[in-house]
């Protein structure tokens, strides 16, 4: 993922940590997801559905650990939020989310949407949608 966030000095002027996360202005997550899907067909062409998973997220640091440690840290810790600690270590994360799918007329083709809420413990609340073109054997 990809987040294009406040510059830490205006996260810290704003009091980042209480009731708000703090996070490097412009940040990547990487995860590692597993899911289950259950779904119904209500028609011969129609499948709907739902996902239900969970896994891990980290977020490396983007910039110099020196300029990290030096200028990051002590903004947002003179704002009272404590040590900065959202690119330490991995995260718990959970997801859910429908599924859509659509049979075409031609043989073993289906168009569809996936839609996933995720939430990372002492992270954020994201979302992610994908659609797709499938041909079944």
């Amino acid at each position: 993922g990809v987040h294009n966030g406040m510059s830490y000095e205006q996260q810290a002027d704003l009091g980042c940590g209480v009731g708000a996360p703090c996070h490097q202005g412009d940040l990547r997550t990487y995860s590692l997801l597993a899911s289950v899907e259950a779904s119904s067909y209500p028609s011969r062409r129609i499948g709907i559905g739902a996902r239900l998973g969970a896994g891990i997220l980290m977020s490396p640091l983007l910039i110099d650990e020196t300029a990290y440690q030096t200028e990051v840290v002590p903004q947002l810790s003179s704002s009272g939020t404590g040590q900065y600690v959202s690119h330490g270590g991995v995260k718990p994360v959970f997801l859910f989310g429908p599924t859509f799918e659509y049979y075409s007329k031609l043989s073993h083709f289906s168009v569809g949407i996936d839609a996933d809420v995720f939430y990372g413990i002492g992270w954020d609340l994201g979302l992610n949608a994908t659609g797709y073109f499938k041909y079944t054997f």
